[in-house]
């Protein structure tokens, strides 16, 4: 597999589109740092570390009125062309109603702490 996350926003997307209530995808550490973002910011119920049948995270989606909470999940920074921005630069989703995941020198963060910490960094993915 040459991109991990892409693979873990497709598997996460899917399982929404069809209603699912959770959905397993192959543990890594960035893995676990994006799904702990997800969770603080209310796309996601909760996270948790699984061993039985692989080592994985189990995802439990959100719904709030038969509605998924995520409506679209984008890859930004891919392995073939990376996308970096400075702390100036730092992109705006759907007007601040989305997030974008940024990897600075301090870790995985939303676009807005990234902003109050004056981070540039990585462009992950964006969520909305």
């Amino acid at each position: 597999m040459t991109d991990p996350i892409s693979d873990m926003l497709a598997r996460i997307h899917n399982a929404v589109m069809v209603h699912k209530t959770e959905v397993l995808v192959p543990h890594s550490r960035l893995k676990a740092a994006v799904a702990d973002i997800l969770v603080r910011e209310g796309y996601i119920e909760s996270s948790e570390e699984v061993t039985s049948p692989w080592r994985s995270l189990k995802l439990r989606l959100k719904y709030k009125s038969g509605q998924p909470a995520i409506s679209n999940l984008k890859r930004v920074s891919k392995p073939g062309r990376r996308q970096y921005v400075k702390s100036g630069e730092l992109p705006h989703v759907l007007s601040g109603l989305g997030i974008a995941i940024i990897s600075t020198s301090q870790g995985l963060m939303t676009n807005r702490e990234a902003k109050t910490k004056r981070l540039g960094g990585e462009v992950i993915c964006e969520i909305y």
